[in-house]
This record gives structure tokens, sequence and C-alpha cells, in this order.
């Protein structure tokens, strides 16, 4: 009897001790229930419509015979026309946001309301109230909206910059329609850039977004406002685990000046830069990669009156370490315009400081330089880089916006190739000397050093990109 007893209580027990440990993991996962009744009534949901244009089928043809009342045949009529002149029809979009001052502020996503026509804020207790863009700001992704009314309840921020991976968050927003909704989970990462995107350091989570759910709050443990859901990766169009939130002190700031003056300033230092990755940190004379090295000087810039040069390696800006390239326009952008500082360059292995003073970004100088066709035909063969170039027209030179240079026709197998370099590539300067002809080239080759990496600055299309390239003969 004993031992049947022992043997029963030996298969209860490691189900006991399951059972215990799952019930000491709830009893220390946080309870959200408090922060929804503070703050879920300073959520918001935005519905708004746009205007879009009907295409119409081109000449000749004719949408099927559908009956009237198919949805199909709404479906092809709503997209495609009936033919002859492109109509206009609305549509609805519906995102969230939420109340930052009492006096009736309301922020939200700017892809949310963008090209709407009328925009109409839903507050909790269901009233629904016109509002006015007060202005918006597509590179951060936020815009500030105005409605009619008072003492209304309203969210704090809290420091974005205190939040570490790992650490609980929530969101409340509309996903799909669903008002006042919650979703939580956890800080996956912090400072994220995604492409395209280089105004942003996105917090990455894993909190439950979906379509509905942009511009609303993302709540840190202590109620705070930490980010704005902005954007989510997903290949179905849904959630998938990978959600992106701005973060609350560039939104903060973003905030008040779309408040004071109805738009952001930018600041610039005029330069196109890449990263740097091992092969070119070791041509650069670097210990370790880091930094943003300098592929182009916009004429007129304040990078070119401050002495910055092609090639040069940003380690420090302000006296904050460059550790990505994607580092550096966050912090240029956030320097107030005018203001004069100091960034710290590696030029042929040796550091030097700069000082320069701050501009005003533009559209024209944020824009992507669009992609050139490569020019064709036979070059002069180069034996020890493996490749055959070409002298550049000057027609060639001016569509490319290049001084100099060489075209490279062909890439054989050797260094050139295992760099990276592709035909159609100009070649601009190689270890740290301009290219202006292939005679130049020939030259500054034959000086190369076996069995180290050097930089070689070649530009694609109309976008500058340094290589490494190593000679092992």
């Amino acid at each position: 009897m004993n031992k049947a007893i022992h043997i029963v209580a030996r298969g209860i027990l490691p189900v006991l001790l399951v059972m215990m440990s799952a019930i000491a993991q709830a009893a220390s996962l946080p309870d959200f229930t408090e922060l929804v009744k503070e703050n879920s009534a300073a959520v918001v949901n935005i519905a708004t419509t746009q205007r879009i244009k009907q295409r119409g089928l081109p000449p000749g043809l004719e949408l099927p015979d559908i009956p009237e009342d198919s949805p199909l045949g709404d479906f092809l009529r709503r997209f495609f026309g009936e033919g002859g002149p492109a109509e206009e029809f609305e549509s609805q979009s519906l995102g969230s946001g939420f109340i930052v001052d009492a006096e009736g502020y309301v922020v939200t996503n700017y892809h949310v309301i963008k090209n709407a026509t009328e925009i109409i804020v839903r507050l909790q207790d269901r009233r629904e109230l016109e509002a006015k863009v007060v202005g918006s700001d597509e590179r951060s992704d936020i815009a500030l909206l105005k409605i009619n009314a008072h003492d209304l309840p309203v969210v704090k921020f809290g420091k974005s910059a205190d939040l570490e991976p790992g650490e609980w968050v929530m969101a409340i927003g509309s996903p799909f329609g669903f008002d006042h909704s919650v979703s939580v989970g956890v800080v996956s990462a912090v400072g994220r850039n995604l492409p395209s995107e280089n105004y942003v350091p996105f917090i990455q989570t894993d909190v439950a977004i979906n379509p509905g759910n942009s511009g609303g709050p993302l709540f840190n443990l202590n109620g705070e406002v930490v980010g704005i859901n902005s954007q989510i990766y997903s290949r179905t169009g849904g959630f998938m685990g990978l959600s992106f939130a701005i973060p609350a002190d560039l939104a903060v700031d973003v905030i008040r000046q779309l408040k004071t003056t109805g738009k952001v300033e930018r600041g610039m230092l005029g330069i196109l830069i890449q990263d740097v990755d091992r092969e070119l940190a070791e041509s650069f004379g670097m210990d370790q990669p880091h930094g943003a090295v300098v592929l182009r000087v916009l004429p007129g810039s304040p990078a070119e009156a401050a002495g910055l040069k092609v090639g040069d390696v940003v380690v420090e800006f302000n006296g904050q370490r460059v550790g990505r390239s994607s580092d550096l326009p966050l912090l240029v952008g956030r320097t107030p315009v005018g203001k004069k500082v100091k960034i710290k360059v590696i030029r042929g292995g040796k550091k030097r400081t700069l000082r320069v003073k701050i501009g005003a970004l533009t559209d024209e100088l944020a824009g992507t330089p669009s992609q050139s066709p490569h020019g064709k035909g036979g070059g002069e063969r180069n034996n020890r880089l493996g490749i055959e170039v070409a002298e550049l027209s000057a027609q060639e030179r001016k569509r490319l916006e290049v001084d100099g240079g060489v075209r490279v026709v062909r890439v054989h197998p050797g260094a050139a190739s295992r760099a990276g370099i592709r035909p159609g590539d100009v070649i601009l300067q190689l270890n740290g000397k301009p290219i202006d002809s292939v005679k130049t080239l020939t030259r500054v080759v034959k000086k190369l050093p076996k069995d180290r990496p050097v930089p070689v600055l070649i530009q694609r299309g109309n976008s500058p990109v340094f290589l490494a390239i190593r000679l092992k003969d």
C-alpha cells in the first residue's frame, strides 16, 4: 500500500511542479487592465475620405457582359471604367490617433490622412467631429490634427530613449475598424532603420498591429506613450510579428514644430554616405568597421564649406559616436539649422576634426538620384584588376554629373570581379586617388599594394558606392 502511494506521488509531483511554475509565471506577468482604463479615452478612431480617379480601359477594349447586380461587375466598373474619360469616386479608410492636448489636438500618421478631403475623429464617447490638418511631416510619418472640442482626456509622453529590448509595451487602436482594441507584446529592437526611411530610428515590437492600428499610441508599463505605431512587415497584409513604431522622443519634437509653424525643419550636411564594412574599414586604415563614408559632397553645401571630402569616414558628430551610416542622418536631422558643430572624420588613416554650420534640408537635397543607362563599347584591358575600361565622353560626364572617371566595359575573373565591380560602373577614385582617364587608372593600379584591401569609389547609374578591392598577384 505504501509502495503504491509512493508510485502515485512520484507521478503527480512533476505535474504539480509544472502547475506551480505556470502559476508563478502568470503571477509575474504585468496586468494591463488599469493602463487600459486610464488611457483608452484619449485614443481615437480616424476615418478619412479621398477622391480617387477611375482608370478607363484602353481604346478598343470593352468590359465583358456581366450582370448589373454582380459584385465582380461593380468591381471592374469601379477600377477600370466603362471606357471614355476617367471619373472620380470616393474611397474611405480607417486609422487610429490619440489626443495630446485637452483643447483638441490629435496625433496620427501622415499616411492615414494623406490626400484626404474629409477627416472624421470619433471619440470614445462616440462623438464624431471633423478635423483640420494643422501640419504634417511625410518623412517622419506624423500628422497633427485639430478638432473643435475642449477638456479632453490626454496621453502623457515618456522617454523612448529609455526603452530596452524585452520590455513590455501595449498598443491601443482600431485594427480593421474595431475601436479601442488592445494588444500587448515586448520591444524586439530599438533604433531600427528601414529601407528608404532615413530620419526615423524605429522601435520594433512583436505587438499585434494590423491595418487600422496606424497612428495609434504605444504605451510602456507606466502608461506613457513611447511610440506611434506606424507600419508592419508583412507578406500577407496582416500581422506577422514585426511591427514598427515612431519613437516618442522624435515625435515630441515633430509635434512641437507642427503645432508652432505647421511644418518641420531638419538639419542637413549635403553629403551622400554609405556604411563601412570590415573590408572597407581595413582599406581606410581603421581598426574596426564603424562610421559613415562620404560618397559625394554636394556643391555649395555646408559639408563642402567645412572641407569634407569624398572618402572621409565620419565617426563622430557633435560629440556622439556614429556607429553605422544610418545614425548620421538622424543626428544631423535633429540638429537646429544654423548651429555650428564639430565632426570627426578619418582621412588617410588619421583622425581630423572639422567644424560645420548645419544647413536646412530641402526636398531637392533629400531626393534619390535616378538611374541612368550604362554605355556600351570596347575598352582598354587592365590585366591587374581584370577589367576593360573606356574613356567617358563629355555627354556621359554631363549626364552622370561627374568631372572624371572611366567606364568599365567588361569584367574578367580577378580582383575587380571579387570586389563586386560590374560592367557599366564608372571608376571615380582608387586608393584615394581621383581617376580622370584610362592612363591615370593604369598609373594608380601599378602602385597598388598586394594582399591589402584598398577603397575604390564607383558610380553605378547615378548612385556612388565604395567597394574594397584586394590584389593577390
